[in-house]
């Protein structure tokens, strides 16, 4: 049996710190957890500080529940490109991620989630899709195609549904569409997880939604109505549900670095960090595809070229860990935003997330400066 051991760390798992904390991982799992020079010695045994300087911080492995490519690669364009895409953010600590599909024809994410079904039995860093369409309100299309959007008829929710084959982790709905809150329930009936995203929606919709089991917010503030004194939206409506995770995106263009703060501290313990990275990430300024839509990508900010939107983003998660500590988060509330609440958010938090025994022996090493020192993906999820 391999086993590894990883002392003299920081440990941030389970929203609390611990110093001079080690951790012991037997067969891709997490077997122990200690402090102080307590420990059994092991095949591989890393002194987080030799490795990674003073002040080392041992986490649970990043996930991303929202994020559609990086090194030039799409994750709508095939199983290679996820690969190319994946080991990108894999070098800056997301061990998990969700693989988000822009919209698209019935015919062609069908496929797609198919494709990413199969990829799950032998990537192990795969944990299912996300379709971020095409159920979407054309008057928030974002950088989504507004010609492919359509209503969610509960037959088309259910092709995708079963193309899945049960791998489907999340589905992004407008609920205020004819049909909304019959797709939200479905889909929640299915296993995955419904979000409210790209929508019109004002606050009692939302709560709708959650009502009707919703419990993502899709990019908070992102392709949906702002907070007004006397028209609150879905951003408020889902603060205030303890149901229901905010997804942030803290790459200092969708959101500035005081509402960062702002989610963080109306919305404790329930906020993912997620990328909404495209092919850009990780790459060089230029032009890219989003789906159907053409963007351009200049000092790093990604735009589609007909409307000028925000089109996904050039983030890693171990940058929007260093800017949401930079906007005020707390480190402890900001790994947990990387790691357990996402986790949680699409039905993995009791094996994803969280560095005690039992869980799956994902593990990021980092130094005092929040960068990424050490990444090791522990076992399969099945």
């Amino acid at each position: 049996m391999t086993t590894t051991l990883i002392h003299s760390a920081r440990l941030i798992t389970d929203g609390v710190e611990t110093a001079d904390a080690w951790v012991r991982f037997e067969a891709g799992h997490v077997a122990a957890t200690g402090t102080g020079a307590d420990w059994a010695d092991a095949e591989t045994v890393i002194d987080a500080t030799d490795l990674a300087g003073e002040g080392a911080i041992l986490t649970p492995g990043f996930i991303d529940i929202h994020g559609h490519g990086g090194a030039g690669a799409s994750f709508d364009d095939g199983i290679d490109a996820i690969r190319t895409a994946r080991d990108l953010h894999r070098a800056h600590g997301t061990t998990r991620a969700v693989v988000s599909l822009v919209t698209a024809p019935l015919d062609d994410l069908a496929r797609r989630v198919s494709e990413i079904a199969d990829l799950m039995t032998t990537d192990a860093d795969i944990l299912g899709s996300h379709l971020e369409g095409p159920f979407l309100d054309p008057a928030h299309h974002g950088a989504h195609e507004p010609s492919l959007l359509r209503e969610p008829a509960a037959t088309d929710v259910q092709r995708l549904l079963d193309a899945g084959r049960g791998t489907v982790r999340q589905v992004t709905i407008a609920p205020e569409l004819p049909g909304g809150l019959e797709a939200i329930r479905l889909v929640v009936a299915a296993g995955a997880a419904a979000a409210v995203g790209h929508t019109s929606a004002d606050a009692a919709t939302a709560v709708e939604a959650f009502e009707a089991g919703a419990t993502i917010l899709t990019h908070a503030f992102n392709a949906m109505p702002g907070i007004h004194h006397r028209a609150p939206g879905p951003v408020l409506a889902a603060a205030a549900d303890d149901r229901v995770v905010l997804e942030a995106i803290a790459d200092d263009v969708h959101l500035d670095p005081h509402v960062v703060k702002l989610i963080f501290d109306t919305a404790p313990g329930r906020v993912a960090l997620v990328t909404d990275a495209m092919a850009a990430a990780g790459s060089a300024d230029g032009e890219y595809d989003l789906g159907a839509v053409k963007v351009t990508v200049t000092d790093g900010i990604a735009r589609a070229d007909d409307t000028g939107s925000i089109a996904g983003s050039t983030l890693t998660q171990d940058v929007a860990l260093q800017r949401a500590v930079g906007a005020g988060a707390t480190l402890v509330e900001a790994v947990r935003a990387l790691t357990q609440t996402p986790a949680a958010a699409i039905g993995l938090g009791a094996r994803l997330g969280r560095l005690s025994p039992g869980y799956l022996g994902d593990a990021v090493l980092l130094d005092a400066q929040l960068r990424v020192v050490h990444v090791q993906t522990g076992a399969p999820l099945s």
